[in-house]
């Protein structure tokens, strides 16, 4: 018995002759005849009461009936559904970005993309640093990240470049800092600064100390957060200062400012879009071609940084 088989017994029953089925499904009449007879032998059941007048189903037949209306049902629902997931119109696809990067416009319009063009795929986004989004790559917990690497040459991961973030400082709003920008880093030795944990953001951490050590600047750290939101709420707490990424002052934070200074401006911190290599989710691979036609980068006029040397 195969689905073809069902289809011809289907159409005889429905057209009431093999004459009329054969027309339908587009079958010479003694090639219809000769399914509808291998089916009976596969099954080892008389379908049809064969007389002068006509053809009147059995009690096994009527039961067949039924079921292969069913299975022909069925068998076209998985069809369809296996056509979803291998075009990617559905499934699921676990993305990892740090949290103020959802309000970087151009990742924000990524995604909302993404969800209108594939409705039918769940898109589960995971708030983490680079650091365990790099340990959930490898581990096979991820599909994508979203996160700040030296390069896109990492063992075991294909990447592309989405923009080029630089650092910005965050005062609260009755900072004299906020009325009167400094204009250097060394400017800032002597304030209370806040900072992230290594660990968090290895990469991030490493390029702006490096950075630090250039312009021979060393910041007193007498705070620590868990992330960039976690410093943002000390900054707003009058709990000391922060240097964050760029893109972490579209994230509204109320009672900070966010300043910019030339010695930050050219501080590159390269953001990455990176997936492991040989996922070959088609969900993710829909993904990916947006993210190579989009080509993301942080317009210069970030409305919420003011260029240091001018009052507010």
């Amino acid at each position: 018995m195969d689905f073809r088989q069902l289809r011809y017994f289907i159409a005889v029953v429905e057209e009431g002759s093999v004459l009329a089925a054969s027309r339908r499904v587009h079958v010479a009449q003694p090639a219809l005849t000769r399914q509808i007879h291998h089916l009976e032998e596969s099954l080892g059941v008389r379908l049809f009461e064969r007389h002068a007048r006509g053809m009147k189903l059995t009690v096994a037949g009527m039961a067949l009936f039924e079921d292969a209306q069913e299975l022909l049902d069925r068998r076209d629902q998985i069809r369809a559904r296996l056509t979803a997931l291998d075009s990617g119109l559905t499934g699921k696809l676990g993305l990892g970005i740090t949290v103020t990067q959802l309000w970087f416009p151009q990742v924000a319009t990524l995604l909302g993309d993404y969800r209108h063009r594939y409705p039918g795929v769940a898109l589960e986004v995971f708030p983490l640093l680079s650091g365990p989004q790099l340990d959930r790559l490898r581990a096979e917990r991820l599909d994508a990240g979203i996160l700040y690497l030296d390069n896109g040459k990492i063992p075991g991961l294909d990447a592309r470049l989405l923009h080029r973030d630089y650092l910005v400082l965050a005062v609260h709003e009755h900072s004299p800092w906020a009325s009167q920008p400094p204009r250097t880093l060394a400017q800032l030795q002597d304030e209370d600064f806040i900072e992230g944990f290594r660990q968090a953001s290895p990469v991030f951490f490493d390029r702006m100390q490096a950075h630090f050590a250039r312009h021979n600047f060393q910041p007193r750290v007498v705070q620590y957060g868990a992330d960039n939101l976690a410093l943002l709420s000390m900054v707003a707490a009058g709990l000391g200062i922060a240097i964050v990424p760029a893109t972490s002052g579209y994230h509204p934070v109320p009672r900070v400012r966010f300043l910019r200074l030339p010695e930050l401006d050219d501080c590159d911190m390269p953001l990455w879009f990176a997936w492991r290599t040989g996922n070959d989710s088609p969900a993710l691979r829909n993904l990916i071609s947006l993210v190579e036609v989009r080509k993301l980068s942080l317009p210069s006029n970030n409305p919420t940084c003011r260029p240091a040397g001018k009052k507010i």
